[in-house]
């Protein structure tokens, strides 16, 4: 499957037996002795290409998520035979889970309970690839192959540099950011996506890198951008030279706690209920 995955992704026989570091024959046998045990045709080659049929299409949407889940059982067993039970919480910046960490530890002496700092790019990652056994999720977020429970919202806020026009308003709407320019990805903010004069007007912008909450507020801080923030987190990161203002017309940050949905630890459920709770 890991095989197929890497042909998948480079469509290219040579390119991924690089990437695998095996021979080329090899790779193509292997490709084979798949399609045969499924009894479809993964792909189409031609001397110039290869494609993924419909029935490739098929397997590469189901196959990374089954290789990340193999990946993360293989992590929780190898921690099992070392005799350590652990379950790590994963959080997003800004949000405080002392509490229900500490509620955990203490009803399971026996237990190390760890936690992972995550950002927009990872936060369900880590639980397909089995670094966390929980995860407190910001929206929008793929939830596809998750349990998610609902925790609570909090409003969002525009952080913009001290000497900004909009520095010091306690609220604003989201059209005042239309003509700003915004220093994250633009899907984790798609009221501003959607009416942003430089989305609009300009050369399709190029891929927005991730970067950590204390870089982006460098960059707002030397007047490169603007960035939305929960604001639980822009409090916890408030500076001198950035202000922030809420935005009152676009919908609150939805704060959830979500795990794989294939598991059936109750410590998953106790956890949740303890952070609903808490």
């Amino acid at each position: 499957m890991r095989y197929f995955v890497a042909v998948a992704r480079h469509l290219h026989f040579g390119r991924a037996a690089a990437e695998l570091r095996i021979a080329q024959p090899a790779l193509s046998r292997q490709i084979r002795a798949l399609e045969d045990d499924l009894r479809v045709q993964l792909f189409v080659r031609d001397r110039r290409a290869t494609e993924l049929t419909d029935a490739g299409r098929q397997l590469l949407a189901e196959a990374e998520p089954l290789l990340a889940n193999a990946a993360a059982l293989q992590r929780r067993v190898a921690h099992a035979a070392r005799g350590r039970s652990r379950f790590v919480v994963a959080f997003m910046p800004g949000l405080i889970v002392t509490e229900p960490v500490r509620a955990l530890a203490a009803r399971h002496p026996g237990l190390t309970v760890d936690v992972l700092r995550t950002g927009w790019h990872d936060q369900t990652e880590v639980l397909h690839d089995g670094r966390a056994d929980v995860s407190y999720l910001r929206l929008p977020a793929d939830q596809s192959g998750l349990t998610v429970r609902p925790l609570f919202t909090e409003p969002r806020v525009a952080v913009v540099p001290q000497n900004h026009r909009l520095a010091g308003k306690e609220t604003i709407e989201i059209a005042e950011l239309a003509d700003e320019h915004l220093v994250q990805d633009p899907d984790a903010v798609p009221e501003w996506r959607d009416l942003a004069t430089e989305l609009r007007t300009g050369p399709p912008p190029e891929p927005f890198p991730a970067l950590a909450v204390e870089e982006k507020l460098e960059l707002v801080a030397a007047g490169r951008g603007v960035v939305v923030l929960p604001l639980s987190t822009a409090r916890f990161y408030t500076r001198p030279d950035i202000a922030y203002a809420r935005i009152s017309d676009i919908p609150d940050n939805r704060v959830c706690l979500a795990w794989a949905a294939e598991r059936r630890d109750p410590r998953l459920s106790e956890f949740a209920d303890l952070a609903a709770a808490l």
